[in-house]
């Protein structure tokens, strides 16, 4: 398990694309960079581009000052090679011994783990902008609503202060209603 998380450890995105170096594969097979580099040449037919390419003066400056890539071997003459999946799969036929074939299968487990976490990953994010969402809906519904009681609660003081001035007009009616009227009813009233 120790081996597998070194191993993912030397897996860069480079070009959009998950791959690993010339020099940390060397490395991994116990082999030398320019052994590599040769064996790689000599079958050349067995990598195209989307399995392995030359890296540029700027991408490898950037890498550098990235990762802390160290410079253990003086200056670099050459670019390193970055291989992507496919292209470590074909180094096991090109470096064909015990040690290149167990290595390979541990970098493809490596690689297996890492696209496994990233597509989690993915699907995580993709659940966060879901809810992001839904939040966003809620707050516009939460403020839709507390508009439509600000707004009833306006039209209702209206209609509670129409109500108010009805009553205390029909208030001020009772009061100068005539009181020299007589009650109806069976009762004797004072002839005067």
């Amino acid at each position: 398990m120790e081996q597998l998380q070194v191993i993912q450890n030397k897996i860069y995105e480079i070009r959009g694309q998950r791959v690993m170096l010339d020099f940390d594969l060397a490395e991994l097979y116990g082999t030398e960079t320019r052994v590599l580099k040769q064996s790689v040449k000599r079958n050349i037919k067995r990598f195209p581009t989307d399995f392995m390419f030359e890296l540029t003066k700027e991408e490898f400056g950037s890498l550098r000052s990235q990762f802390v890539i160290s410079n253990k071997r003086g200056g670099t003459r050459y670019m390193p090679f970055a291989f992507t999946e496919q292209g470590v799969a074909m180094l096991s036929s090109v470096l064909n011994n015990e040690t290149a074939i167990e290595i390979n299968i541990n970098i493809m487990r490596a690689f297996v783990t890492v696209r496994q976490y990233l597509t989690s990953a993915n699907g995580t994010i993709k659940e966060i902008e879901e809810l992001k969402q839904r939040m966003k809906a809620l707050e516009q519904g939460s403020e839709d609503t507390i508009a439509a009681i600000n707004d009833l609660s306006e039209d209702t003081r209206r209609e509670l202060d129409d109500i108010y001035l009805a009553l205390s007009q029909l208030a001020d009616k009772q009061k100068q209603a005539p009181t020299d009227r007589k009650p109806i009813g069976f009762t004797e009233y004072d002839k005067e």
